[in-house]
């Protein structure tokens, strides 16, 4: 696409995209006003809402709650659902767990923080509203960061259970019961700004089990399995309404043979996931995948990441549609600027890669439901960067590329009828726009 043609098109998307306010962002989802804001659904490999299709643009900002717990860095929740909202982000994922540790929401089993949930998780969720963002909130960690499960295995040592692996957090029912408890307290909890119980809120886009569970102690992975199966069904006997994630990598594992040409290394496949079988579990909606190439194949950076990308996101959209009739939601990808060879290009071209991909899964009605930036953070913040963090302020041409997917997910939601999707190649004056394979 020439200078000029791509000038025209953005114009026209300008053009087309409905009325904005700054309080509301700059793309209204399907028109949604105050008085509708509904539920996200599923229906069949696609989210919907009031029966019109909904693709996914995102982020993930994980440490919001902590943040709001402080009344001097609160603002910041604020800045960032301000200005992803500025280049048309409609979901944010973020923690809804803090166990144990500083500013702690959980600070022992099934005892809270009544100020943490009060002043910091009540506000992310009642300020996402405010911006039309939709939240996934993930309710523990695989990680020791937050507390995470090797937090509920030290509360059960605590008592005196005899536990020897931080995996007995999926095996033990002791444990098993505190986590039931935690995703109990935060389902009923009634929010006090805005008198919503959370599991009636629609800014809740979904439920996510754990971030990133793994289970290595079990390679057949038929731990990890019984773990999912009890608490998705434990979720959704709670909370009907919502959807429900796993929170999964998305590795595959050793019922799908034939597709582990697909993982990142040859250790992936005995982590004690495997992304088919998990997701055919009752109860699990739709499908989560991570892209890390910088972490999984090579921390330099390489053109090879570039083709990991295309053919990790392929499989997993094939297989949501093949095998688990779902959508799949790529819920963490980025890259390092800690990366050896990294630059700012080299970020826009696997961004451009992540949205692409997504964009000929859309054009069919696939399973390729959308995507969310690891991760996005206000300016002033520099200080909790992982090397993957994107400040959009600081980030011109990386805002340029969010935008513009943004504007075409934005249109397609608002423009097709759920019985039209891109199968129907129905005539518009932005189709170039959509179809045009240059970005």
């Amino acid at each position: 696409m020439d200078g000029d043609q791509w000038d025209t098109t953005v114009e026209e998307v300008d053009n087309h995209l409905p009325s904005s306010s700054s309080s509301q962002g700059a793309y209204e989802l399907n028109g949604v006003g105050e008085d509708e804001w509904q539920m996200v659904a599923r229906k069949g490999n696609q989210f919907v809402i009031n029966d019109q299709p909904f693709y996914v643009n995102g982020f993930n900002t994980y440490w919001l709650m902590v943040f709001a717990a402080d009344q001097s860095t609160r603002g910041k929740i604020t800045e960032v659902f301000q200005q992803a909202s500025s280049v048309g982000l409609t979901v944010c994922r973020t923690w809804a767990f803090n166990d144990g540790q500083w500013r702690a929401l959980q600070k022992s089993p099934g005892v809270y923080d009544e100020d943490v949930f009060k002043l910091a998780l009540d506000f992310v969720v009642s300020e996402a509203k405010k911006y039309k963002i939709r939240l996934i909130l993930s309710l523990t960690n695989n990680w020791d960061a937050y507390g995470g499960k090797a937090q509920y295995v030290k509360w059960g040592k605590a008592t005196g259970l005899n536990l020897t692996s931080d995996d007995d957090f999926f095996s033990h029912p002791t444990l098993r019961s505190y986590y039931k408890a935690h995703v109990k307290a935060v389902l009923n909890r009634v929010n006090t700004l805005t008198n919503i119980t959370y599991k009636d809120d629609p800014t809740i886009f979904a439920w996510e089990l754990m971030n990133e569970p793994r289970c290595t102690s079990d390679p057949s992975g038929d731990k990890l399995q019984s773990w999912i199966t009890d608490m998705a069904v434990y979720v959704k006997s709670m909370d009907a309404k919502h959807l429900v994630e796993i929170g999964l990598e998305g590795f595959y594992g050793p019922s799908a043979p034939d597709r582990a040409q697909f993982n990142p290394n040859s250790y992936a496949t005995q982590v004690g996931t495997d992304f088919i079988r998990n997701h055919q579990v009752l109860g699990v909606d739709f499908a989560s995948v991570h892209i890390y190439a910088d972490s999984w194949i090579s921390q330099t950076i390489s053109d090879s990441h570039i083709q990991f990308i295309k053919s990790w996101m392929e499989a997993h959209i094939e297989d949501a549609e093949r095998y688990l009739g779902m959508p799949v939601v790529f819920a963490e990808f980025g890259v390092s600027s800690k990366d050896p060879g990294y630059n700012s290009s080299f970020r826009d071209t696997m961004i451009n890669t992540v949205y692409k991909t997504l964009l000929n899964s859309t054009k069919r009605g696939g399973s390729g439901a959308g995507s969310l930036l690891w991760q996005i953070f206000p300016d002033g913040t520099d200080y909790m960067d992982d090397g993957y963090a994107i400040v959009l302020s600081k980030s011109p041409s990386t805002s340029n590329i969010i935008s513009l997917h943004s504007a075409r997910v934005a249109i397609f939601n608002s423009m097709c009828s759920w019985k039209c999707k891109w199968g129907c190649k129905k005539k518009n004056p932005l189709e170039a726009f959509f179809y045009h394979d240059d970005l």
